[in-house]
């Protein structure tokens, strides 16, 4: 009887996750990191990339370099440093994302739009952008791009700025796998429902203790990104919805 390897078919892969140090993104970089990728996390905050690099003992270890998503210039800046220090970008991870407290186009100044389509429109282009020359180049890449619910439905919960950055996020990542697909390159959007992540801190209403142990878990992706990364290369997977059991999908 032949012994199956049980070796991860992504092995030794170069991933790099934006927002990677807390949330979603920290829970599909430990599942990447435990299935060998050396990954490297992305975040505007250096503390909290420190404090989530640290906590994985597994090798390779997690690396990590300051990125703020919305400026070009770091973007560039994180690349370049992923290139040299690790090895070009094999599989890109979107996590980066924020909301506001002020959601309503009543409430919400200017300005708090303009961030908010910085950071979940905009940096997930800047990133795509840095990436996907090498990607081309080598006739292959991974692209998974964490969206919203919102970005499928227009959710009153998630406010007029962050659906309409999540509906961009959703028709970037579409044209684009549809773009690149001939280069090999697959992208993916993800679209999760609530989740209990750090952006539940900008509800206009606070979250309680038991509402948050009845969604989403950050950990909840790693598995699911690992599983589509692991895919052969003449598999696709455009979208996919990610929701609590108790949570509608109208």
């Amino acid at each position: 009887m032949t012994r199956q390897s049980t070796s991860s078919t992504i092995e030794g892969k170069v991933v790099a996750v934006t927002g990677g140090a807390t949330g979603i993104g920290w829970g599909i970089a430990r599942a990447l990191a435990e299935a060998g990728c050396q990954v490297v996390i992305g975040g505007r905050r250096v503390e909290k990339l420190v404090e989530a690099a640290e906590s994985f003992s597994g090798r390779p270890p997690i690396r990590h370099h300051q990125l703020d998503v919305a400026d070009r210039a770091s973007v560039r800046e994180f690349f370049d440093w992923v290139a040299e220090r690790v090895g070009p970008v094999e599989i890109l991870v979107n996590a980066a994302g924020i909301n506001i407290i002020r959601r309503t186009m009543a409430e919400m100044a200017p300005e708090e739009w303009d961030q908010v389509m910085a950071v979940n429109a905009t940096g997930a282009y800047n990133a795509m952008a840095a990436v996907l020359p090498g990607m081309r180049s080598r006739g292959e890449g991974i692209i998974i791009n964490i969206s919203s619910v919102s970005g499928k439905r227009a959710f009153t919960l998630g406010g007029v700025a962050y659906c309409a950055s999540k509906f961009a996020a959703t028709a970037l990542g579409t044209a684009v796998g549809n773009e690149e697909g001939a280069h090999g390159i697959r992208v993916t959007n993800i679209y999760p429902g609530e989740v209990d992540t750090p952006i539940l801190q900008q509800r206009p209403q606070p979250v309680s203790a038991e509402h948050r142990a009845r969604i989403l878990q950050p950990e909840d992706f790693g598995p699911i990104v690992r599983t589509i990364c692991e895919l052969p290369p003449r598999v696709h997977v455009p979208e996919i919805i990610v929701k609590p059991t108790w949570q509608e999908y109208v």
